[in-house]
């Protein structure tokens, strides 16, 4: 049989992502405080955008020899050079000027007006004639290094050792615990494993109690000996000796044995207990910024007489429009060549983003819109009536794939009447009620947490009676949907809990 090559036309249909496609689906998922870096990103990249408080520091006239439409704004930019901007996200730009491709297409008007039209500046400069001090602006606060750092300077570290403890210092966690090996410490510094143990003692000495300790043992034991607690000396002895030898009986519970092996008894276990309940497990935490940040919510739902309206919270995010200067010379017919090719990528760049932004904020609108409508026995009643939702359900009131509200919830918030909550904490899944119908996975965990805080201590409720008990309010669970939710909680099991001294 001959081989033979031979040409075939084939017409076929394919999904083809487009960079502006990857772009509207990258700006989808974000945050809103990656948005703002992303506004911030776009404007430094493509010079025909600019942020719309920064009023030019003069307008630039028009040249004697430029057309009169110049002076005309949008409308001469519907009929200017800056066609390309219509034209296909692949094109390469390079396609001479077509009546039909114009910026009357891409409707300016209509969708950018707000970003094209000059707005003075809101920011006030320094000298505003009111006498400023500098002392009432606030420190900065310093890092869990820079903190620790500041002590080896300042305290009685060898001065040949201060290189080390740094070292130490950078290999903390943010719970100031030191997870670093010595020999690996010594083979890292190339120096002998005692001098690194030197170096580690001198950070142990440090303020908070218990930094730089290898494990939860270490950590208790480098606070019990600081002369900072004032406690009897026979009861600070007995919670070092519980700790150093009997530590692992204490983390399981296993009390009986700790009484046996250490020869005391479970009143003086108690008081134990007392004084390591003062002790900081994560003494790194007291050093440092605190890591919780405001949350700046992307919704607000608001109550209004005819119902609940859903408020798009824009008020921060730098606003963007395309630059005058430039817009003027895209409608300047001197400018020719590969400065016009430029010129019309760029436009087309920064219509497609600022679309991108404008449809990110319009999905945004409507996919909390229908949230608020399924939830809204939830904003009236509060959490016993949260009702469950799943992502298909979002996607079918609106109109969209599952994957497109999947992106919209991803880090975005709703403040509420009842709270600031993620979008995501709307979305659980159905468990049947025998007289409610479907109830939310939400709902049955606050049932199983009551539940247990209002068990008896000497008895408490293991995962089956539980599931029982459920079963007659109408709840129809199983128990290892139970425990599982109960492991959700950070509940501990029955075992455990009747274990547990009380």
């Amino acid at each position: 049989m001959a081989l033979e090559q031979k040409l075939n036309l084939k017409l076929a249909q394919r999904l083809v992502m487009t960079p502006t496609l990857q772009q509207a689906i990258k700006l989808l998922q974000l945050s809103r405080l990656e948005l703002e870096q992303a506004l911030a990103l776009e404007v430094q990249a493509n010079p025909l955008l600019e942020l719309a408080e920064e009023s030019p520091a003069e307008e630039e006239t028009a040249s004697p020899d430029e057309p009169a439409a110049a002076n005309d704004g949008i409308d001469a930019a519907e009929a200017s050079g800056a066609e390309a901007a219509s034209a296909a996200p692949e094109g390469n730009g390079d396609e001479p000027a077509a009546a039909a491709d114009s910026f009357g297409e891409v409707e300016l008007d209509a969708l950018f007006s707000n970003y094209l039209q000059d707005s003075p500046s809101l920011s006030q400069g320094w000298d505003d004639g009111e006498e400023r001090s500098l002392e009432n602006s606030p420190a900065p606060l310093r890092s869990l290094f820079e903190d620790l750092s500041l002590q080896l300077r300042l305290g009685h570290t060898p001065a040949e050792l201060r290189p080390l403890c740094e070292f130490i210092v950078g290999n903390l966690d943010p719970d100031g615990y030191l997870r670093v090996g010595d020999e690996e410490l010594a083979r890292q510094l190339g120096v002998d494993v005692e001098t690194v143990r030197r170096g580690i003692a001198a950070v142990q000495s440090l303020d908070p109690a218990g930094i730089a300790a290898r494990t939860l043992q270490e950590c208790f034991v480098l606070q019990l000996d600081r002369p900072s607690l004032d406690l009897p000396p026979e009861l600070l002895a007995r919670a070092r000796r519980v700790v150093a030898e009997g530590f692992d009986e204490l983390l399981h519970q296993r009390w009986e044995r700790l009484v046996q092996r250490l020869g005391v008894t479970t009143e003086e276990i108690r008081g134990v207990l007392d004084v390591l309940r003062r002790l900081d497990p994560r003494p790194g935490g007291q050093l440092g910024p605190d890591e919780n940040q405001a949350i700046e919510p992307d919704v607000v739902v608001i109550r209004e007489a005819d119902g609940w309206r859903v408020i798009l919270n824009d008020d921060g995010l730098p606003r963007l429009r395309i630059s005058p200067r430039y817009l003027q010379m895209l409608q300047n017919a001197g400018v020719g060549g590969d400065a016009k090719r430029y010129l019309r990528e760029r436009m087309r760049s920064a219509l497609w983003f600022l679309r991108s932004v404008d449809q990110r904020q319009s999905t945004i609108g409507r996919v909390a819109t229908a949230i608020v409508r399924r939830q809204e026995e939830f904003l009236e009643h509060g959490m016993t009536r949260l009702r469950p939702l799943v992502l298909r359900d979002i996607a079918d009131d609106i109109g969209m794939h599952e994957s497109t509200v999947s992106r919209v919830v991803a880090n975005k918030y709703m403040a509420t009447p009842r709270g600031v909550f993620p979008l995501k904490f709307f979305f659980h899944s159905a468990i049947s009620h025998a007289v409610e119908g479907d109830i939310s996975s939400v709902v049955v965990k606050d049932r199983i947490r009551d539940l247990i805080e209002q068990e008896d201590p000497g008895r408490p409720l293991s995962d089956a009676r539980v599931a029982r008990q459920l079963n007659r309010l109408g709840i129809r669970i199983a128990r290892r949907t139970v425990a599982k939710y109960r492991e959700e909680l950070g509940v501990p099991s029955s075992e455990h809990r009747r274990r547990a001294l009380r």
